[in-house]
């Protein structure tokens, strides 16, 4: 991805910027989907005692993390087709 000299051009930054944006959303909502699907009947049944929002909250983060590196190494290992939807010419 680098150009002569080590320099990215700016189109092969904006991409980076993009799924770097795309991996914390993405991120950011499969956590709060688990958390409320984990953490949810507490709230809901007014249930005593935290251990539910406490596994809700671990589970969160480590989906979280778990999502953003997932995106992120994929995407530092070219995974991403350059034409979305087309195929190649010999196929």
């Amino acid at each position: 991805m680098t150009t002569y000299g080590g320099r990215r051009a700016q189109g092969e930054r904006d991409a980076i910027t993009v799924e770097i944006g795309y991996a914390l959303c993405s991120g950011v909502f499969a956590a709060a989907v688990l958390f409320g699907a984990v953490a949810g009947p507490a709230y809901l049944f007014g249930l005593s005692g935290g251990v539910l929002v406490r596994a809700g909250a671990v589970l969160a983060v480590v989906v979280f993390f778990v999502r953003v590196g997932s995106v992120l190494l994929r995407f530092g290992r070219g995974g991403q087709p350059s034409q979305p939807g087309r195929t190649s010419p010999d196929s």
